[in-house]
């Protein structure tokens, strides 16, 4: 700006010269947001404090659909869904009572009628009193963010579900393959108890096929000894009978002859008695009952027998010491029976709390588990046995190999216990300990 005026008659020209750089940067700073305002994403949107619409950016007409020329001068609420008419009240109430309100999430409503979910930032502007004339408001659509945090959450739910259902269905497979194995081992168990009923029948034909066959053995010796035996006493009676009639040479001699064959008939009817239950076991005990059983047993068979056991042994109730009496009687008729041995070994230990009788002898062998699994009389004895001693709660075994000859091993516990894992095993009599 110049003015020209006269100083002391001489005309004078006067140039006022202000420096308006800041003010020029200014200008460009405020040109500048005033660009980024309008042509921002974001929709940037003033309002005065009654909630009409001053400003209104094309962030603004992108997100919610009006020009500036359609909502300039018009309420905020044509944006605001009927049941958020009460947030945009109470926003105002606080920015006229100077408050700052945060950043919040909503709902509003564009031009098209669609609801869509926007992030708002309210501020307040003041003037240079403080006072508030104004607001700025900032919104951006979130819609899309939303819908992809959703979907992540139903990924993240589904992604759970889903895992839970890969469990569940681990879970079910591994239940399947138990009832599966549970089925299959209960299929094995009705088939060993089929088995085993099977062989039960076949023992019970073999126990009676045997007792039979021991009647007749019985029978046979009674016709063939006994009988005979007192036909010849009936005979030397009635012939001594008419001798005494005719003259008494001779008696004497006919009667000793004929209390001779009394004596035998006596001796065989003991040696019967003994071996159906040797009186001995109840009146003396184990050991001289097995003592006499050894001495007429090795003397009838040739087979030479050692005999070795402990006082102790006798401190057994009857019916154990009978189970021993029985297994040793019936182990060493199979080994004169089948395993052409020469010598045989009788021993009683104490080991613990039992007490256990072993019987080796120098045979042959044989497979232990064919003879049980088979059928026949050397079967039937191994299973008597055994039964006997399980009976009593007693362990059995039996070992049999080339070279080695066969032990029968029996343990007997002094105080009765249980059996029962022993009773279910079933397998004991196949190896010994």
């Amino acid at each position: 700006m110049a003015n020209l005026y006269q100083e002391d008659g001489h005309p004078v020209i006067q140039c006022n010269i202000r420096d308006i750089t800041e003010r020029k940067k200014a200008e460009m700073v405020l040109s500048e947001m005033a660009a980024i305002v309008k042509f921002s994403s974001d929709a940037i949107i003033g309002k005065d404090p009654q909630g009409i619409v001053t400003s209104w950016n094309i962030g603004a007409q992108m997100i919610f659909g009006y020009t500036a020329r359609e909502m300039i001068g018009t309420s905020i609420r044509r944006l605001i869904p009927a049941d958020r008419q009460n947030e945009e009240d109470q926003i105002l109430r606080k920015i006229r009572r100077g408050e700052i309100v945060q950043s919040f999430e909503t709902l509003r409503k564009t031009k098209a009628g669609r609801l869509i979910n926007i992030s708002v930032t309210v501020s307040p502007i003041k003037d240079a009193s403080g006072k508030v004339i104004g607001v700025s408001k900032v919104a951006r659509d979130i819609t899309e963010r939303k819908a992809v945090t959703e979907a992540q959450k139903r990924i993240e739910v589904l992604a759970a579900s889903n895992e839970e259902l890969k469990q569940e269905i681990a879970q079910r497979k591994a239940m399947e393959k138990a009832l599966k194995k549970s089925e299959h081992h209960y299929s094995e168990l009705l088939e060993k108890s089929d088995l085993m009923q099977e062989q039960l029948r076949q023992l019970s034909r073999q126990i009676l096929s045997a007792q039979e066959e021991e009647r007749k053995r019985i029978s046979r010796e009674l016709h063939d000894v006994i009988a005979q035996t007192l036909t010849g006493i009936n005979v030397r009676l009635a012939a001594l009978k008419k001798q005494a009639a005719i003259n008494t040479d001779g008696l004497e001699l006919y009667i000793a002859n004929t209390q001779r064959l009394v004596e035998k008939s006596v001796d065989i009817v003991h040696e019967f008695a003994r071996e159906l239950r040797p009186a001995v076991l109840d009146d003396l005990g184990l050991i001289p009952a097995l003592h006499s059983f050894v001495k007429i047993f090795s003397r009838r068979t040739r087979l030479h027998i050692h005999l070795k056991a402990f006082a102790g042994i006798e401190q057994l109730d009857i019916a154990k010491r009978t189970v021993l009496f029985r297994v040793a009687q019936e182990a060493l008729t199979n080994v004169a029976r089948h395993a052409h041995a020469h010598r045989a070994e009788v021993n009683f230990k104490k080991v613990h709390a039992t007490a256990r009788m072993e019987i080796k002898d120098d045979g042959k062998s044989f497979q232990v588990e064919r003879t049980l699994n088979g059928s026949g009389n050397k079967r039937l004895g191994l299973l008597g046995m055994r039964e006997r001693v399980e009976m009593v709660g007693g362990t059995f075994c039996v070992e049999s190999a080339p070279g080695k000859g066969t032990t029968v091993q029996v343990e007997i516990p002094f105080v009765h216990v249980r059996k029962d894992a022993l009773k279910k095993s079933g397998n004991t009599t196949l190896k010994c300990p």
